[in-house]
């Protein structure tokens, strides 16, 4: 289990809606992070490969794949969480008074993910849809 990156309801009902919202992005921005540094790796990897010699070239080759393959996987899961994190976060607007993001868990349909929510200041209640 990935304590950072929780569901939507155990994330809202855990530490809040906030909390769960800061904690996707600061966890796809890690892995931003980490597709930057296998970019970097990658072109020392490159760059190391002319000088070398054929072991050391065939090291360097699998460094640039592992760092490729890294560094691929490291952006799509960075869009992913970026995405799901921003596509829950426009539906926090309470629709009747429009407070963002104060709101607690009624329940959760574990069918399709959805959770039915309340507003915390004038308590109405809407889906949200992860």
């Amino acid at each position: 289990m990935n304590r950072l990156n929780l569901r939507l309801a155990e994330g809202i009902r855990r530490v809040g809606f906030r909390k769960w919202y800061e904690r996707e992005l600061l966890s796809s921005h890690a892995h931003m992070l980490l597709a930057f540094l296998c970019v970097i790796a990658l072109m020392a990897s490159m760059e190391a490969f002319r000088d070398g010699s054929p072991g050391e070239k065939l090291l360097d080759v699998m460094l640039c794949i592992i760092s490729g393959t890294t560094g691929l996987w490291a952006l799509r899961r960075y869009l992913f969480l970026l995405m799901h994190a921003e596509e829950v976060a426009n539906q926090a607007n309470c629709p009747h008074c429009g407070t963002y993001g104060r709101l607690t868990l009624v329940e959760e349909d574990r069918r399709n993910g959805a959770v039915l929510v309340h507003c915390n200041k004038c308590t109405h209640q809407w889906t949200m849809t992860p």
